[in-house]
């Protein structure tokens, strides 16, 4: 079978096409016939040699979507013919994080999906939507996982709550999907007023350039009558986390999710203290968070955004893509 590594150094130019041996199922296990892949910022940093493989060969990205073929002795939660994804967490079944179930995630350290047959534990992956196409499933297990439960689970998000999501990137996109599905007012920052419009296409009620609006905190406030947002996803880092504690309200959750811009800076306290924030740290979830969400994605008949789809060949291609960041939505891979 086919599968992509990182072979002698870090770099987009270092991955390779190799062979390697079909696997076989042993007891409790089960193989994917892998049909589709997406692409997460992640990736491309681990790639890059800044991610969790500490050893070359590896086999790189986290998220993907593909048929059941074999079940091993013992299976009986899933069989052949299910269409699953595999969870990025592949020991974090249900209950709050801990060290132990965030220890095993898939693209680093484990071996991950850009490999045309998958060996995996049984418990290790999760039924997708039916009305969902292998693309548009293998977008999934990181970026939409980490919106549900950035805004459902840890934000209980309600109906009239406001939500300002930063960027048009594909955890921004599924927070901004997710909060519509749900009733809440969205508001949108992106220095391009093509993907803010795109935005608005899908429902974003407030738009914010911020490259015309730097302190867009004001703005914000100044859209909620002074009073602040409900939820900041908060994926910048230290950009643009104090700009986030600034547009919450009292009481207000800012969940951190992405640190595109750095991990450093001073960071405002008295708006931590003052306004009695709740800052919580947060990336991807549970299988059970996942099955939640996929139910809900099914009853709404929600559909990902996808920026492009191309061969399982074109690795490299989709991803100077994402690192040109001319996309809006997800950038998928089609194994056949």
């Amino acid at each position: 079978m086919r599968v992509w590594e990182v072979q002698n150094d870090w770099g987009i130019d270092n991955l390779r096409l190799a062979e390697r041996p079909e696997p076989e199922a042993g007891p409790g296990q089960i193989v994917i016939a892998m049909k589709a892949a997406s692409l997460n910022y992640r990736d491309l940093m681990t790639v890059l040699g800044k991610g969790a493989f500490r050893e070359l060969p590896a086999i790189p990205f986290s998220d993907g979507a593909g048929e059941i073929i074999s079940v091993g002795a013992g299976v009986t939660r899933v069989k052949p013919g299910d269409r699953v994804c595999p969870m990025f967490f592949q020991s974090w079944i249900d209950g709050g994080p801990s060290a132990e179930k965030r220890s095993r995630s898939l693209g680093g350290p484990l071996p991950g999906v850009l490999q045309e047959r998958m060996l995996l534990d049984a418990e290790g992956v999760s039924p997708v939507p039916e009305h969902l196409s292998w693309e548009e499933a293998a977008t999934l297990p990181c970026a939409a996982l980490t919106a549900w439960r950035a805004l459902i689970v840890e934000g209980k998000m309600q109906a009239g709550d406001t939500v300002l999501v930063l960027g048009t990137g594909g955890v921004s996109t599924f927070a901004l999907q997710f909060a519509k599905m749900h009733g809440a007012t969205v508001i949108v920052t992106s220095s391009s007023d093509e993907k803010l419009e795109q935005a608005r296409a899908m429902g974003a009620d407030h738009l914010i350039n911020y490259r015309r609006t730097p302190e867009w905190a004001k703005e914000a406030n100044a859209l909620t009558e002074g009073q602040g947002v409900d939820h900041v996803l908060e994926v910048g880092g230290a950009g643009t986390i104090n700009q986030s504690l600034e547009a919450a309200r009292v009481g207000g959750r800012v969940m951190v999710i992405g640190v595109l811009s750095g991990f450093s800076t001073e960071i405002a306290m008295r708006s931590i203290y003052m306004k009695n924030l709740r800052v919580i740290g947060l990336s991807v979830g549970s299988r059970e968070h996942f099955e939640t969400m996929s139910a809900a994605i099914a009853r709404h008949s929600m559909r990902p955004v996808i920026d492009t789809v191309l061969p399982f060949d074109a690795v490299p291609e989709g991803l100077r893509r994402m690192q040109s960041g001319v996309h809006r939505g997800k950038i998928c891979f089609r194994y056949d």
